[in-house]
């Protein structure tokens, strides 16, 4: 400090020198004599190590120094580092009066006179502890970071440099890229990119969208090291320093192929339902139409039987036979309504598909032309399915010659018989074991927007005149009322194979049709419609039969049970009220267990669609009948 009167002018520059290095607060620096005791001491040493100049001056400077460094010689080794190479420069734990400890930085210097000989060193200290906690905190975020970082193995996340060299690397990018970091640190990001992308610049794009807005982000097929490919969706964000200094790119991507897979496959699903839903629909209105149609031709069929009967000269022969001709063309279509719309009665029987296929070969044979070669392939243990044998014969035909029309005049058929597992769910059927047939041509195929439509009833895609576009829908319509299941593939230009999916029985039980005798005379006909039931009660009477009617099934109960001499029961399947003919015909068994039945329909009501042995248990005709079919009918019961 001046003395009063001095001012700092009159002070000597060692003077001023001393009172400067006194007033530092910030450092701690003192002078040690050539064997390490203190001989000077100044405000920051005080401040610093919490000692009075008069309490350490004299003392030896290893004080400062933590036991573990007194203990390691630390403080005289300080003392010649500094001796032999001028200078000794530390970062360390250093001990304050009390005790407690700080981080210091300490340089050391040897000291000497003008002739050259060593007085002494000084020592220069200073607290810095706050910065090393700080730099410690930032270390150890750091390595929490790196942790975090290279925990995740569910995303690749990795750097960049501006040019789009991979900088850094963790394990959720070697595990979904294959790549190491060792194989991987110092090359281009564009590695990743299919050949396409990379022709296509894509890589660069991504990286000038980062750089432009900030952040790109994108799905698409990424290749892994062993050239595989996956789906991902990547974010690529630009990183810039304080300054907006583009310092390089932080990369995310993630494996989502089993992601895109399932939601594929849930469209799939989705559109399957929906044709599934609007050929359901489809069907129900078919169905109904083809039941409404069926009962006017029956009424025309009994009708021109009755007429047929009479005396030639009152009848125009011509006419009936135009009339026969328009009632058979009627059926058929209604058939093929029935078909589709999975309602059509079916006489399904055990049998070998195979042995069916080949029995029927000749007819398919004849179904195409000889420059069109038709191939039987069968190559799987012969399974048995049950079926009805002619609708499956007629399914088949209908097949073959669409696949001829679609070849024109070369080409081949190919009809395969396999086995098929089919899990759950699988072609909208339960899983289990099917027998697989497919109807293969070389024709000119069809794109997937006719193929969409393909089992709607009445489309075609065939000239006017040269198909109802009832064909695929029928084959539909009867594969999925036997259980089964019916898929289309075809592209322009590779052709068609139309697949069958038929059940497969567990055992190779065979069935055994029960005949029973016995014509009647007598007949209960029971219909809810007045104007078939009136026809079919006419077509009885002219055959000689006495006839009794009833209009619906509670009605029939009635009469049969005030009526012992009824010997044949002729009702109808679809009628309103609280029972059908089935149930009735049922009821009738029970109280008449000796009562000849016959039940008759074009139509099974949705109900018992899936009832097949409430057809088997009672003698079947179906509508439209003939006076000749009706009468095989009664004869059979």
């Amino acid at each position: 400090m001046l003395i009063a009167g001095q001012t700092g002018n009159d002070l000597s520059p060692d003077r001023r020198f001393e009172l400067m290095i006194s007033g530092v607060r910030d450092y701690a620096i003192y002078f040690l004599d050539p064997g390490g005791h203190v001989s000077s001491w100044n405000a920051g040493a005080e401040r610093f190590k919490g000692y009075r100049a008069v309490e350490i001056i004299g003392h030896h400077f290893s004080v400062f120094y933590t036991p573990e460094d007194r203990e390691a010689g630390l403080p005289e080794r300080a003392l010649r580092t500094a001796l032999t190479e001028g200078k000794f420069e530390q970062e360390d734990w250093r001990q304050r009066k009390d005790g407690t400890r700080f981080w210091a930085s300490v340089v050391l210097d040897p000291i000497f006179d003008q002739a050259g000989e060593h007085v002494g060193f000084v020592k220069i200290t200073r607290d810095i502890s706050e910065r090393k906690a700080n730099q410690e905190a930032l270390l150890e975020s750091e390595r929490r970071f790196r942790l975090l970082v290279q925990g995740v193995t569910d995303y690749a996340l990795f750097m960049l440099s501006p040019e789009g060299i991979v900088t850094n690397w963790n394990a959720g990018a070697e595990r979904i890229k294959g790549y190491t970091e060792m194989e991987i640190v110092g090359r281009h990001f564009s590695c990743f990119y299919t050949e396409e992308d990379r022709e296509t610049g894509m890589p660069a794009a991504t990286l000038i969208r980062a750089t432009s807005e900030g952040r790109s982000e994108q799905e698409g097929w990424r290749v892994r090291k062993d050239g595989t490919k996956f789906w991902a969706h990547v974010v690529v964000d630009a990183v810039r320093d304080v300054d907006g200094k583009l310092l390089g790119f932080a990369k995310i991507t993630r494996d989502i192929t089993e992601r895109r897979e399932a939601a594929e496959a849930l469209e799939r699903a989705n559109a399957q339902l929906f044709q599934a839903q609007k050929l359901e629909a489809i069907g129900q209105l078919t169905g109904g139409v083809a039941h409404d149609f069926n009962n006017l031709l029956a009424v025309i069929s009994s009708g021109l039987d009755v007429l047929a009967a009479q005396p030639p000269a009152h009848v125009a022969v011509k006419m009936l036979d135009s009339m026969r001709r328009a009632v058979t063309r009627g059926a058929t279509l209604t058939q093929q309504l029935l078909s589709f719309a999975r309602q059509q009665p079916l006489r399904p029987e055990i049998c070998d598909v195979a042995t069916v296929i080949e029995g029927f070969q000749s007819m398919l044979s004849r179904a195409v032309p000889s420059s069109i070669p038709l191939r039987i392939d069968c190559q799987t243990a012969r399974r048995l399915v049950k079926l009805d044998i002619v609708r499956f014969e007629a399914a088949l035909l209908n097949l073959v010659v669409n696949a001829r029309d679609a070849i024109g005049t070369e080409g081949e058929i190919t009809i395969r018989i396999r086995s098929a597992e089919l899990r759950d769910g699988e072609k909208q059927v339960p899983a289990g074991t099917y027998v697989l047939t497919q109807v293969s041509d070389t024709g000119c195929g069809m794109p997937p927007d006719v193929i969409a439509r393909a089992l709607e009833p009445f489309f075609t895609t065939k000239e006017p005149g040269k198909g109802t576009g009832l064909g695929l829908s029928q084959v539909y319509g009867f594969i999925s009322q036997s259980g089964g299941a019916m898929d289309i593939v075809s592209s322009p230009g590779h052709g068609t194979t139309v697949s069958l999916y038929l059940p497969a029985l567990a055992t190779d039980a065979a069935s055994t049709p029960v005949v029973t005798e016995l014509a009647t005379e007598t007949v209960l006909v029971v219909d809810d419609e007045s104007e078939v039931l009136e026809a079919t009660a006419e077509l009885f009477r002219s055959i000689g039969y006495a006839v009794v009617t009833a209009a619906s099934g509670q009605e029939a109960l009635n009469i049969l049970a005030r009526s012992p001499g009824i010997d044949f029961l002729f009702t109808d399947v679809v009628m309103p009220g609280e029972f059908d003919g089935i149930e009735l015909a049922r009821r009738a068994r029970q109280s008449r267990p000796q009562l000849r039945i016959v039940i008759a329909s074009g139509h099974v009501s949705p109900s018992r669609q899936s009832d097949q042995s409430a057809l088997d248990d009672f003698v079947f005709i179906a509508k439209p009948y003939r006076l000749s079919e009706l009468a095989r009918a009664m004869r059979q019961a």
